[in-house]
């Protein structure tokens, strides 16, 4: 492990090579679609989006430590401001929509570094549950619309990705998964409380 990152580098490198399938499989669905977020009218940057791994918690970090000093206090900062909104809009009962501190002009500004929901989100996927019940996501609204009545036809299958996940977070924390609360977490929640420690 290195002090900035938290990961070993072979476990960083695991990360982004399951990162990197994670994208091709959603690439290729996407082609197969003809689906792009190209001039897409909304931005899913803006969803509430939970996130429960501290390995991707750890490889958001590792990104986060390539950035200077004044670049990661703004995102900290920003940070601050979408955890105290989304806390006043939740105890509202209502659902946040509110722009992740790492968007910039319409990007994500550690894009190497998104975490699966953000690399996953949009085409249309389904994962079988360890039970054999079988989940389905028909993809955002703008694929939905693209799509139709057709959304089985092309499918992003996330189970063995999602496995991959699983089999990285018990490598990551070894011995104390089983004592680690789980984490439920916004990105925004993640750069807050700074590296899973």
């Amino acid at each position: 492990m290195t002090s900035d990152t938290l990961l070993s580098y072979e476990l960083s490198a695991k990360m982004a090579d399951l990162y990197n399938r994670m994208e091709k499989v959603y690439d290729d669905v996407a082609r197969k679609i003809d689906f792009s977020c190209a001039g897409c009218p909304d931005n899913c940057c803006d969803s509430f989006f939970l996130h429960h791994t501290y390995v991707e918690w750890a490889y958001l970090w590792e990104g986060l430590h390539l950035l200077d000093k004044a670049r990661l206090d703004e995102i900290r900062l920003r940070a601050g401001e979408y955890v105290a909104g989304s806390e006043k809009i939740l105890s509202q009962g209502a659902r946040p929509v509110i722009m992740c501190p790492l968007n910039e002009s319409g990007r994500c500004s550690l894009y190497l570094h998104r975490l699966m929901i953000c690399r996953m989100h949009g085409v249309p996927s389904e994962i079988t549950m360890p039970n054999g019940r079988k989940m389905h996501f028909p993809g955002c609204f703008r694929c939905q619309e693209l799509v139709g009545e057709q959304a089985d036809c092309w499918v992003v299958d996330r189970t063995g990705l999602y496995k991959e996940l699983v089999a990285l977070e018990t490598e990551f924390l070894g011995a104390k998964r089983a004592v680690m609360p789980k984490v439920k977490m916004t990105i925004a929640g993640m750069i807050v409380l700074g590296p899973p420690g």
